[in-house]
């Protein structure tokens, strides 16, 4: 390993070696103990301002504020009015149900369109092709790796 020349003329080589080392260690633990000049830690966090007590509060209180609200909403209804009954009949979604239910029957029982036993034919041929385009049999792949498994 090659060392840098001193600058100045020493009496003594391996006195000289033994500082430069000495010196060398030294820079090395100063390097690891530097700190940086720029404060990158993030912003201080101030808990009051992102825990906000009092909207926990109306948050605890707003489903009863709002309860309430529709019980007065419906009692002013009522004393304005003769007090009708609000029971109205779904007919619309039953109609939308019994709507589905024969549209479900239609594709129940409906044919299918795809024809499979052609399909099977179709790539039984192609299979055939693919067989006398290849350049080494198809089979014999099998039958290596199953002779491999048999040592």
């Amino acid at each position: 390993m090659r060392r840098a020349q001193p600058i100045l003329p020493c009496g003594n080589k391996y006195l000289q070696l033994k500082w430069d080392k000495a010196k060398y260690e030294e820079h090395k633990k100063r390097i690891q103990a530097a700190k940086p000049l720029v404060d990158t830690s993030g912003p201080a966090v101030y808990s009051h301002l992102h825990l906000k007590l009092g909207k926990l509060k109306l948050e605890e209180e707003l489903p009863n504020i709002e309860r309430d609200n529709l019980l007065v909403e419906t009692m002013a209804c009522i004393t304005r009015t003769k007090g009708r009954i609000d029971n109205k009949n779904d007919y619309k979604a039953k109609r939308m149900n019994l709507e589905n239910r024969a549209i479900l029957d239609r594709i129940t029982k409906s044919q299918p369109q795809y024809q499979v036993q052609q399909w099977h034919e179709d790539w039984q041929r192609v299979e055939k092709y693919m067989a006398n385009i290849a350049r080494y049999p198809r089979g014999r792949c099998k039958s290596q790796s199953q002779k491999e498994e048999k040592f």
